[in-house]
């Protein structure tokens, strides 16, 4: 599944790399201008039986897309959901690796661990510490290396019944809310590293104020979360050692 916001330049190579490893494709248009609309359209009749176009009549953010594709594969009939980003930043080489870490261990979440080229802007590299070391606060533990990286495979049941419970990010907050939550649910993460590149015509739809905010708000809730369930998650931990 890749969620798709105006990336009508990248969108149809990797539709392309994604497809080559056989997978069907979910591609959700989330509220695209139309020559993205247009791009989407055309990889939709191109490979009907293989690709799924998802169109929302707006804009949900990234959280909302992926919720959207979520309902739709488990309306399909599938138990799990890969997740790519649309911008051509993720090695789509290592999609096998990832299918067959969720087929030996379907309970558990697969999640990409960045290793960087050159390409990825410093800035934007130091400042990810700063949810990774709240995100370590929160589970208390190093599990989820990374919590922020869009390539990962979900077990589409849990996500399921934890949405229906509780209102998730739908935003730039989403990666990580549902992340933290489904480890909290006492899902086991399993980190794959993987190299991510930033292409220097990408398009980001980062929007430094509100989605700051949105993320802040995040951690403090999920910092009262952590502490309303510290008993458990000691003994969780306790019970590693």
């Amino acid at each position: 599944m890749i969620p798709v916001y105006d990336h009508e330049h990248a969108i149809k190579t990797v539709a392309a790399r994604v497809l080559a490893h056989g997978l069907p494709l979910i591609l959700v248009d989330d509220g695209s201008d139309a020559a993205c609309a247009h791009a989407l359209d055309q990889l939709a009749a191109a490979a009907p039986e293989r690709v799924t176009l998802v169109r929302l009549a707006r804009n949900q953010g990234k959280g909302g897309a992926v919720l959207s594709g979520l309902r739709h594969a488990a309306g399909a009939g599938f138990t799990h959901m890969l997740q790519i980003d649309a911008d051509g930043q993720h090695r789509t080489d290592d999609i096998p690796a990832f299918v067959a870490l969720a087929r030996a261990q379907p309970h558990a979440l697969i999640v990409g661990c960045p290793v960087y080229d050159e390409s990825v802007p410093k800035l934007r590299l130091y400042a990810r510490y700063l949810t990774h070391v709240w995100v370590w606060i929160n589970t208390l533990s190093f599990d989820i290396r990374d919590s922020m990286c869009g390539f990962r495979v979900y077990p589409i049941a849990p996500v399921m019944a934890l949405a229906a419970r509780r209102k998730l990010g739908l935003r730039m907050n989403f990666d990580t809310d549902v992340l933290v939550r489904l480890y909290w649910d006492g899902l086991r993460v399993v980190n794959v590293p993987t190299r991510v590149g930033y292409p220097s015509d990408g398009v980001s739809h980062f929007r430094m104020w509100r989605d700051n905010v949105l993320i802040t708000r995040m951690h403090a809730t999920l910092l009262c979360g952590m502490l309303l369930r510290l008993p458990v998650l000691l003994a969780r931990k306790w019970r590693r050692r």
